[in-house]
């Protein structure tokens, strides 16, 4: 016996409500949506005045924003144990590090890469590999894993925090405990803030002339503002030359966590995965590289890139904040003061290479 017909359209009516219902329809996904911000607002609150403090005492009082944010945060531990905060903070250490990430490429252009020479960029890609080296001998040395030396070295050789928090999205909580992820942030923190004050009287006193000055500042302080700051205080030309030397590190930044990535997912007991897979970067990565490349084609007004850096700043110091107040303090003290090896290492190999190659004038 045949089905009537207007049976048959009534149940296709009823099988497409129940697929749209299970979907949610839209007034459900606001509603999800307006939930899932609400459980997020607690964490995001509270990351954000925490690094409201640390800009103002950063503005007062000229101490290294970053290391303020961490250091905040830190003191502010015990606010990440609470199950309310959870799903901002990791809203704000995982997604506004991202994003962060990404503006920084409206800083640095292949044509600021191009007018450091082949010589001086060769010399600058000899001190970063080194500088790599150092980090993963330094954890050789301390008993650490060879995760911890990837992390320091590559922070110290590329651009500090914000390179430290791209390779951990690489290395991931899996091969290297939070713990040692933050208290490798604060060495390397704290390394470029004595960096910024120290370095830059090391070159007046061996008498490096301006060119030699900007070339070993941009290309041994870890952080971006930190060694533009460091150039400047030795003159305006050192500082010129610091700024094209240290935003040539930031251009390596996509490059070199396309290599960590296929290196890790080589390591023993890793899942064996095709060469495409483990080139697959995450989306903010290849999101850097993309602006970058349209900022070298696009000539941005510098009002812009100004306010596009603040931005990336602000972002990074929320992520970093939030990453502190993740962070368990037990942990952090139980490493001891061998995990601080490998930052030491890599920022002296870094400092010595750069000397070096001024000294020889190889720059």
């Amino acid at each position: 016996m045949r089905e009537p017909e207007n049976d048959r359209y009534n149940a296709a009516g009823d099988l497409f409500g129940e697929m749209y219902l299970a979907q949610g329809s839209p007034d459900v996904r606001a509603a999800r949506r307006t939930q899932r911000l609400a459980r997020c607002l607690p964490g995001l609150a509270v990351t954000a005045v925490a690094a409201a403090a640390a800009a103002w005492l950063s503005g007062h009082y000229g101490f290294p924003l970053i290391l303020l944010g961490l250091l905040i945060g830190l003191g502010l531990n015990f606010v990440g144990k609470l199950p309310s905060t959870h799903d901002g903070l990791d809203l704000a250490s995982i997604g506004f590090l991202r994003v962060g990430i990404v503006l920084l490429g409206f800083q640095v252009t292949l044509a600021q890469v191009a007018t450091l020479g082949p010589v001086a960029f060769g010399a600058l890609a000899c001190i970063m590999l080194l500088t790599f080296g150092a980090g993963l001998a330094g954890a050789k040395l301390a008993g650490q894993s060879r995760y911890s030396g990837i992390l320091a070295g590559g922070a110290t050789a590329i651009c500090g925090a914000s390179a430290a928090l791209a390779l951990y999205s690489v290395i991931g909580k899996d091969r290297l405990p939070q713990a040692q992820f933050a208290l490798t942030l604060v060495g390397v923190s704290l390394a470029s803030a004595l960096a910024m004050s120290i370095y830059p009287v090391i070159a007046a006193q061996i008498g490096f002339d301006d060119a030699q000055a900007g070339f070993v500042i941009g290309a041994s302080v870890h952080d971006v503002a930190q060694a533009i700051g460091g150039g400047y205080s030795f003159s305006d030309s050192a500082g010129q030359n610091a700024t094209i030397v240290k935003l040539s590190r930031v251009a390596m930044l996509a490059p070199v966590v396309v290599l960590v990535s296929l290196w890790v997912g080589q390591e023993a007991g890793a899942p064996r995965r095709s060469i495409a897979r483990r080139l697959a970067l995450p989306w903010f990565i290849t999101g850097f590289a993309a602006v970058l490349v349209c900022n070298s084609l696009v000539d941005v007004p510098e009002g812009a890139r100004a306010l596009l850096l603040d931005l990336s700043k602000g972002f990074l110091l929320l992520a970093v904040t939030a990453t502190a107040m993740r962070s368990r303090l037990d942990l952090i003290a139980e490493l001891g003061w061998r995990a601080s090896i490998p930052v030491v290492t890599a920022s002296l190999a870094s400092l010595g290479a750069a000397l070096a190659f001024a000294i020889y004038g190889l720059t």
